[in-house]
């Protein structure tokens, strides 16, 4: 087997201008690329990677809006009102870069009862296509809920699995390439995908005027081993790519202005796998629980802007990231969209939190 943590970098000929293949087995994503880039574009790339978690072998996805989506994040954020909660996004990453990250996702949660216990049940989708590099994540979620102090802690657990796949029968290695040679076996020839158990874990406390959450995805560490599609050719080396865990803190609130319509939402997320961390903070202002607009900055990566707006249930959310990193050279920024559905449950008995509870979508 040839190991390759690398592996997501391979399907970078499209990726950046220029770009027209990658890594060999032992050396870094980054300076794969960089020795692929014309010099005018190896600042592109740096920030390309560094700041996107190409480098650190990062799964999981980017999103503007999370305080959206924050099951995503944390399986204990799952069933937090009486509400059957509804999310769908999209995610145009780097515009203007043929082949940069294109994201779909997907959650749902509720809340029922057990045995007079309160528990948290939801479910969570996410595909990603990255050049010839595309991965899925697909969990199931659940939490057990305890009255603590004024609020409610949520101790969450998910269960999934994580498929990915490279598109190597799309490969092309130019003439006279300095670096890589069409019989190098660390470049797949055909098609090849994979899949391994995937498990994340997470704390949660809901507080009326505040939130916060810890949480872990991929604690299992999964090793995906990656062969042929078609199991044509038993001569096909297999890959193998290591998916980090990576941890997550994440934490809002709400501000009432007194004797106005008018609530301030701040809310930060902080991201480390260990090797490479970054943080985002988020501004919102929220008008009559109907308009919502903020702004936000990720460090060293992007400052963005936000438009939300909700009606009967429903919501709509736009996005826009303007990067302060070298990638501004390739790219005129990253768009994101929401839609999503709340529908209030009756769970037998009034819940005192259900609009005095703090929002963190």
């Amino acid at each position: 087997m040839t190991n390759v943590p690398a592996l997501q970098a391979l399907q970078m000929k499209k990726y950046l201008p220029n770009i027209l293949l990658c890594d060999r087995p032992g050396a870094g994503v980054l300076a794969a690329l960089l020795r692929c880039l014309p010099l005018r574009f190896a600042a592109v790339a740096a920030a390309a990677l560094l700041f996107a978690g190409g480098a650190n072998a990062q799964n999981d996805a980017q999103f503007t809006q999370y305080f959206e989506v924050p099951s995503y994040y944390n399986a204990g954020a799952i069933g937090t009102s009486d509400l059957l909660r509804i999310r769908a996004g999209a995610r145009l990453q780097w515009v203007g870069i043929h082949g940069a990250p294109k994201t779909f996702m997907g959650t749902a949660d509720m809340p029922f009862k057990l045995f007079r216990k309160r528990f948290g049940v939801g479910l969570v989708i996410q595909q990603e296509s990255l050049g010839l590099y595309k991965n899925m994540n697909i969990g199931a979620q659940v939490a057990y809920k305890q009255k603590l102090f004024k609020g409610v802690l949520s101790i969450g657990a998910q269960i999934g699995f994580v498929d990915q796949s490279f598109k190597g029968s799309e490969v092309y290695i130019p003439d006279q390439d300095d670096y890589h040679q069409p019989d190098d076996e660390a470049i797949p020839k055909q098609d090849i995908r994979g899949n391994a158990l995937d498990v994340s874990a997470g704390l949660f406390y809901s507080h009326p005027k505040f939130w916060v959450g810890v949480s872990g995805t991929h604690l299992n560490a999964p090793a995906i081993r990656l062969n042929a599609e078609s199991g044509e050719n038993s001569t096909e080396k297999n890959y193998e790519f290591l998916v980090g865990r990576t941890l997550y803190f994440m934490a809002g609130s709400n501000i009432k202005i007194k004797n106005t319509l008018f609530e301030v939402l701040p809310s930060a997320l902080v991201k480390t796998d260990f090797t490479f961390t970054t943080w985002e903070a988020t501004l919102r202002g929220r008008y009559n629980k109907f308009i919502t607009a903020g702004v936000g900055y990720r460090w060293k990566d992007a400052v963005y802007a936000i438009v939300q707006g909700e009606f009967k249930g429903f919501l709509l959310g736009v996005s826009y990231d303007y990067p302060v990193s070298d990638i501004s050279l390739a790219s005129s920024g990253s768009f994101e969209f929401f839609i999503g559905y709340s529908l209030k449950l009756n769970l037998g008995e009034k819940n005192r939190h259900k609009h005095r509870s703090v929002r963190i979508f």
